[in-house]
């Protein structure tokens, strides 16, 4: 259902010129009518307005129960620390943050994760932009479980593309809870961005091709 909320966050993207439409070609190789690049946001107020964005989902689904939020590098980074700020600015809720370098420190403290250190146990959440084909969960992972033996139940994303994975009939979202169970939450869906496009009367050939490449690779239900 798109609600206010999500007409918000939709219009949010398209004025950073991070949602974008066009002709692009994704992580996974596939040609698409449309693209989210996190990269995009530039300014201060737009990271601050988006790391609400991700808060209040985070606070919607799991309030404070786990340990740390983790942003993988490189566009992780800055969600995860936004949507830390946010949490305990907007929410009372205060919880550390992590991320990875993609090369290892070799002097001062060394190692490649920077800001809080995982523990045994501990409960993460993963901050990313968005899932297509769930490579970047697979490079994660063993990040992770490098670090400690952590749980990772839930990870939340800008927009679920609701893209078929590597495996028939399932989404690379299917995958990873299947994979790893961790439950994928976003923001907005490409569903959400569709509905909104048709309330706005958008470009009839823009919508088509939308359509066109939804029926070749998402996977809804």
């Amino acid at each position: 259902m798109l609600t206010a909320a999500k007409k918000e966050f939709i219009e949010f993207m398209m004025g950073a010129d991070v949602l974008r439409f066009g002709s692009f070609v994704t992580k996974s190789g596939r040609n698409t009518p449309y693209f989210v690049n996190t990269g995009n946001y530039r300014t201060g107020s737009q990271i601050a307005a988006l790391g609400h964005f991700y808060a209040s989902l985070v606070k919607e689904t799991c309030e404070d129960r786990f340990d740390a939020m983790f942003g993988p590098a490189y566009k992780g980074i800055p969600l995860a620390t936004a949507c830390a700020a946010s949490l305990s600015r907007d929410f009372g809720i205060d919880k550390p943050y992590f991320f990875n370098r993609k090369e290892v420190k070799d002097h001062g403290e060394g190692g490649s994760i920077v800001g809080y250190k995982p523990q045994d146990g501990d409960r993460i959440i993963i901050i990313e932009d968005v899932i297509t084909a769930g490579t970047a969960v697979r490079e994660t992972m063993p990040i992770l479980k490098g670090c400690a033996d952590v749980k990772v139940p839930d990870m939340f994303i800008s927009v679920n593309r609701c893209e078929v994975g590597q495996t028939p009939g399932k989404t690379a979202i299917m995958e990873v809870q299947d994979e790893f169970g961790i439950h994928v939450h976003a923001i907005v869906t490409v569903e959400d961005i569709h509905e909104y496009l048709k309330e706005q009367n958008a470009d009839a050939q823009m919508l088509k091709a939308m359509e066109t490449y939804m029926e070749q690779y998402c996977v809804f239900g």
